[in-house]
């Protein structure tokens, strides 16, 4: 009966794994293209993934915490690969760092504080928010009229913001960094090149704090694949898939029309969204 046990055990980590290096190489695709760092593909899959394991109580905060540990990696790799492009849009990176390093801690922090079904509404809620925020007011498919500037004052503030939101939500930032360049008049595909860089201190600083949660690293964590609340299994299994990928859409980038782009982009949340709702 024991050896049984161990066999479905074994089978149910497998097929966790398997699904996780599937989307792999999605969530790789969407760091290049949209600059999402996959948080928004890896955040409803990890969730997904892990309601199928019994040994997981919080399916939500392990989803927020693994996709940050991913987005580490998956922003660095796509940041050197732009490195050379010229799609790098420094005069929004740089003032931005900081102050999204900043509220990145506070987002994490607050994240462990809340019900992980809380975590999981407020998720869907700020998807749907931005879904009809980029397709109801200009600037956004259309990014060249009207334009909005912020000065330096208000791109510290709005940093704060983005990476409180960002980490709280394991989504890297680029929901919210990528529509307000597009409305500076920013190319989609130049949009989505700058926020993986201002994913990487949102990713940083939320998976040091999630790492240090639940225990941090503990005999019972380790023994479960976990330190605190990132899944080491999911985090290797998405990071197998998605760096092969990151590597060949790169190509891509530019080649798509901007409209075009700027749909594709809307359609992802949308799908995500009806994912986390139905999961």
């Amino acid at each position: 009966m024991c050896a049984s046990g161990e066999i479905a055990t074994v089978h149910q980590v497998l097929h966790y794994a398997l699904i996780l290096l599937t989307f792999g190489a999605l969530t790789g695709v969407t760091t290049v293209l949209f600059g999402f760092g996959g948080g928004f593909v890896t955040v409803p899959v990890v969730y997904a993934a892990s309601t199928l394991r019994p040994d997981v109580v919080d399916p939500m905060h392990v989803a927020v915490a693994s996709s940050a540990a991913v987005m580490v990696v998956n922003s660095l790799s796509a940041t050197v690969a732009f490195r050379n492009s010229g799609r790098l849009r420094t005069e929004y990176i740089r003032p931005l760092i900081g102050p999204v390093a900043v509220g990145a801690g506070l987002g994490a922090v607050a994240a462990g504080h809340v019900d992980d079904a809380v975590v999981r509404i407020l998720f869907v809620l700020y998807l749907v928010v931005t879904i009809l925020d980029s397709i109801l007011r200009q600037g956004f498919l259309t990014p060249h009229v009207p334009r909005d500037h912020l000065g330096p004052h208000g791109l510290r503030t709005a940093g704060i913001g983005i990476g409180a939101v960002a980490s709280f939500l394991g989504v890297g930032g680029s929901v919210m960094t990528v529509p307000m360049m597009r409305r500076g008049g920013v190319p989609m595909a130049d949009a989505a090149a700058s926020a993986n860089p201002l994913s990487l201190p949102v990713a940083v600083v939320a998976t040091a704090v999630y790492a240090a949660a639940s225990g941090g690293i503990t005999a019972s964590n380790l023994s479960a694949g976990r330190v605190g609340a990132v899944d080491l299994l999911a985090v290797c299994a998405l990071l197998a898939g998605s760096l092969p990928a990151i590597a060949l859409s790169r190509r891509f980038v530019g080649v798509i029309p901007d409209r075009v782009h700027a749909c594709a982009y809307i359609a992802l949340l949308c799908v995500v969204t009806t994912v986390m709702v139905i999961a």
